[in-house]
C-alpha cells in the first residue's frame, strides 16, 4: 500500500499561510483544520495552515512525514440515521517544532498572508510562567512563545497596523482570549517591550473568545485494521469524531466578513457574546450527563448510549432534559430543541463507547456547576422542585455510599468530598436527616435547606429506593409529587 504523502495523492500545491495553528492532536485536526477546509472548498478561502508544536515532543515530525495529510472520519448518528464520511485533509502545509529549529517558527511572523492565530494547548496550556523571558528559544509557556511570534511580526512590518491579527483560541475555560490576552500584556511589561508594541496589540489585533463542542476520540488504534481496509494508502494519523459539530465564536461584523463559514454547512456563530451558548451547553450536555451517572449506573447500565437505549432510563433523561433544563434557559425555543435532540443523537452514537463511570469524576463539583442551576431556577420560576433533576439529585447522595446491591460505585472523587460521605453514611445508614449534606455550603456555595421542600422530597426519594428499588421508587416519587 502506497504512503500517504502530496507526491502520492496529486496533492502537491501548497496554499499560503494564512493561518498559524500552536498545537497538533487529534482535536484541532478533526475540528479546526476541518473547519478552513471547508471553507477552501466553498469560497475558495486559500487558507494554508502552519502547525506549531507548542511541548517538545509530538506529532510534527509524523505530520511532516505525509507532508500535512491525514483521515477524519466523521462517525455517528444524524436524525437517527448512523453515517460514516470521510475526508483526506490537506490544508497543513507545515509543521514546526520551535524547539529544534526556533528561527524557522520565528519566520512565520514573516508570512504576509498571516492573518489568524489558533490555538489548543489544553486548558493548562493558557498560563503565566513568570521565569519564562524574552529571549529564550523558545519560552515554555504557550502565551509567552506567542508574544514573541507577535514581537518579531511587529518588528519585522514595523508596527504596521495592517499587519495585525486575528487570535482565537480554543481551549476549553471560559473567557479563552481574555485570559490570554491579559496573560500576553503581562509579558509584554515584564520583559519590557515597550508602549508601541502594546498599543500593536491592543489596536492592530484582535481577540475572539471561543466555545468549541466535538466529540474526537482520536486514533481508532482497537479497530485500526476495519479502519485501513477502507483506504488505499497508509495513514499513521487517522482521526475519527462525531458528526456534531459547534464553533462559537465572539466577533462582530468584521470578523464574519474574514470568516464567512455563514456560506459553508458548519455551525459556526459568531456573535457579540457567546455566555448564552456555553451556558446552554454546560446545561444540556453536561448537565444530562451528570445527572444521569449516579441514576443510570444504579440502574444497571455501564454506558451513555445504554441509557438512551432503555425506555426506561432514556424516558427519565428526555423529560429532564426537555421538561425540566430547558424551561430554565432564556433562548430560543426552536433552538434549544434542535441542539437537544442533536445531544440525544450523540448520546446514541454507536461509534463512542462513553462509560459512565468515566463521567463519574468529580460528580459533586460538577452537579454543582452544570445541574444545580437548573433545579434552582426552575424551582424559583414555577415555584415547585422539576421531579426528575430532584430524583437524580437523591440518586447521586445514594451513590456516594459506595455500594448498591451488593456491588460497589464507581466512586470517583477527592479525599475529603469521599470522607464526607463515608462518614455521614456511616452515622445515618437510611440517609436521614440530609441536613448536613444540604448546609455543605463547600459543596454548593449556598444552604440548600433553604430551598423549600428540596430536603423533604430528597429524603422521600432514598426511602423509596431503599424499599423498592429504583424504577418503582421514581414511579411513586412521581406520583406523590405531581401537580
Amino acid at each position: 500500500m502506497k504512503r500517504l504523502n502530496r507526491k502520492n495523492t496529486g496533492l502537491t500545491e501548497l496554499l499560503p499561510v494564512k493561518v498559524v495553528q500552536f498545537g497538533e492532536g487529534n482535536f484541532l485536526r478533526a475540528f479546526v483544520d476541518y473547519a478552513f477546509q471547508q471553507l477552501n472548498k466553498t469560497v475558495d478561502f486559500n487558507a494554508g495552515v502552519a502547525v506549531v508544536q507548542p511541548l517538545a515532543n509530538g506529532l510534527v515530525p509524523m505530520l511532516n512525514d505525509q507532508d500535512g495529510l491525514y483521515t477524519l472520519f466523521l462517525n455517528g448518528v444524524k436524525k437517527g440515521e448512523k453515517i460514516q464520511d470521510i475526508e483526506l485533509v490537506s490544508n497543513i502545509v507545515k509543521g514546526i517544532n520551535p524547539y529544534s529549529n526556533f528561527e524557522e517558527y520565528l519566520k512565520l511572523a514573516h508570512e504576509e498572508s498571516l492573518e489568524f492565530i489558533i490555538s489548543n494547548t489544553t486548558e493548562a496550556g493558557i498560563e503565566f510562567i513568570e521565569t519564562d523571558t524574552a529571549d529564550m528559544a523558545p519560552p515554555q509557556s504557550f502565551p509567552a512563545k506567542l508574544t514573541v511570534l507577535l514581537l518579531e511580526r511587529f518588528k519585522h512590518f514595523k508596527g504596521d497596523a495592517s499587519k495585525g491579527l486575528t487570535i482565537i483560541p480554543c481551549e476549553l475555560i471560559n473567557y479563552n482570549s481574555d485570559t490570554l490576552k491579559e496573560i500576553i500584556l503581562k509579558y509584554i511589561a515584564l520583559w519590557n517591550l515597550g508602549q508601541e508594541f502594546e498599543n500593536w496589540i491592543l489596536n492592530a489585533c484582535t481577540f475572539h473568545n471561543t466555545l468549541v463542542d466535538r466529540i474526537v476520540p482520536g486514533y481508532p488504534k482497537d479497530d485500526i485494521e476495519n479502519y485501513n481496509n477502507k483506504l488505499d494508502y497508509q495513514d499513521n494519523l487517522i482521526v475519527t469524531a462525531e458528526p456534531f459539530f459547534l464553533w462559537v465564536i465572539e466577533g462582530d461584523d468584521k470578523l464574519k466578513e474574514k470568516l464567512p463559514f455563514h456560506k459553508t454547512n458548519l455551525d459556526v456563530k459568531i456573535v457579540a457574546d457567546m455566555q448564552p451558548y456555553r451556558t446552554r451547553k454546560v446545561r444540556i450536555l453536561n448537565g444530562a450527563h451528570t445527572a444521569m451517572v449516579p441514576f443510570s449506573l444504579m440502574y444497571g447500565n455501564e454506558t451513555v448510549r445504554e441509557t438512551i437505549e432503555n425506555p426506561f432510563t432514556f424516558q427519565f433523561v428526555n423529560t429532564l432534559m426537555f421538561d425540566e433544563i430547558n424551561e430554565t434557559l432564556d433562548m430560543d425555543r426552536a433552538e434549544l430543541e434542535s441542539f437537544t435532540n442533536e445531544v440525544l443523537d450523540r448520546f446514541r452514537n454507536p461509534f463512542i463507547k462513553h462509560l459512565l463511570s468515566d463521567i463519574a469524576l468529580n460528580t459533586i463539583s460538577k452537579f454543582k456547576v452544570r445541574v444545580l442551576p437548573s433545579l434552582l431556577q426552575y424551582q424559583a420560576k414555577f415555584g415547585k422542585l422539576p421531579l426528575n433533576l430532584t430524583f437524580a439529585f437523591a440518586c447521586m447522595i445514594r451513590f456516594y455510599k459506595g455500594e448498591w446491591k451488593n456491588g460497589k460505585l464507581p466512586i470517583k472523587d477527592n479525599a475529603e468530598v469521599v470522607a464526607f460521605f463515608e462518614q455521614f453514611w456511616q452515622e445515618n445508614s437510611n440517609g436521614k436527616p440530609l441536613t448536613v449534606i444540604l448546609k455543605n455550603e463547600e459543596f454548593w456555595d449556598q444552604d440548600l435547606t433553604k430551598v423549600e421542600g428540596l430536603q423533604t422530597a430528597l429524603e422521600f426519594v432514598l426511602d423509596q429506593i431503599e424499599a423498592n428499588g429504583l424504577e418503582q421508587a421514581y414511579q411513586n416519587f412521581i406520583n406523590e409529587y405531581k401537580a
